[in-house]
């Protein structure tokens, strides 16, 4: 289902540049693998075809990605590639698969704000992609995180294997943070990387809980505007601490089960 990246420009192997080592640049790396191996144990991974990247800390014209052909679970810190928005690689080994690029580059190009994209096909929140109407019926405590956050591309048009492809994709995002891609999966934004990852771990909790109680066959109890409104503001005052303390958690985890993801 992946398909390798083709480009016409030469892709360098590594970038003899310093200002890409940068102890930033090196804990972003670790942030990033950490997402993709915990994204592994969580079950939120396909194959190797599902891919996150962020924004290089000072050069808000590049970004990390994950290398193609390598699933979640194996990922380094120091396997991420970085790439630029016309589809060369300046610094590591490999290349981005194809849909990887074209729909982050573009993301990162005409969004600034969103310094994290997060892109799966993870099994519960894909279902809701797949149903007809709005995805969350806001009966759950935990999806009014994302109340008046999330946005559904509904124009499903094949694999993006294109740069107007990934362009339409992000102009369908508007100004939310989780986007339901039809028939897809699901897109995450974030100012940063732990953010990201945190929407992603409760987008999919999300929306398990809300596929088991549609599954009962009796009628969910809706939240009411009022009271949903202020637990998302509730919810929303403390994320981004929040965010922060949830992937030094999975940090600690990972340095004691898998340190070779900091490598």
């Amino acid at each position: 289902m992946a398909h390798e990246l083709k480009t016409d420009t030469a892709t360098p192997a590594v970038l003899k540049n310093a200002s890409l080592d940068t102890p930033e640049i090196t804990e972003a790396r670790r942030d990033l693998a950490a997402c993709f191996r915990m994204a592994a144990k969580l079950d939120l991974q396909e194959g190797i075809c599902n891919h996150f990247s962020a924004v290089v800390p000072g050069h808000s014209d590049l970004f990390l990605v994950n290398p193609y052909g390598w699933a979640f679970a194996e990922i380094r810190a120091s396997q991420l590639l970085i790439c630029d928005f016309n589809g060369n690689v300046v610094a590591g080994e490999g290349k981005p698969e194809a849909t990887a690029f074209y729909i982050h580059a573009q993301i990162h190009k005409v969004m600034p704000r969103a310094s994290a994209a997060f892109h799966t096909h993870m099994p519960n929140a894909t279902a809701l992609s797949m149903i007809e109407g709005h995805p969350f019926v806001w009966a759950g405590q935990t999806s009014l995180k994302f109340y008046g956050r999330t946005a559904v591309d509904e124009n499903y048009n094949g694999l993006a294997l294109g740069y107007d492809e990934g362009l339409r994709i992000a102009k369908a995002v508007g100004d939310a943070d989780i986007v339901f891609m039809r028939n897809h999966g699901v897109m995450v934004l974030g100012p940063t990387i732990a953010e990201a990852f945190d929407d992603l771990y409760y987008l999919e909790r999300a929306a398990e809980v809300q596929l088991k109680a549609m599954g009962s066959g009796r009628a969910l109890v809706r939240i009411p505007h009022e009271i949903a409104q202020k637990a998302y503001l509730e919810m929303r005052e403390g994320d981004p601490e929040s965010a922060r303390l949830h992937l030094t958690s999975v940090r600690r985890q990972l340095q004691s089960s898998e340190p070779e993801y900091a490598d």
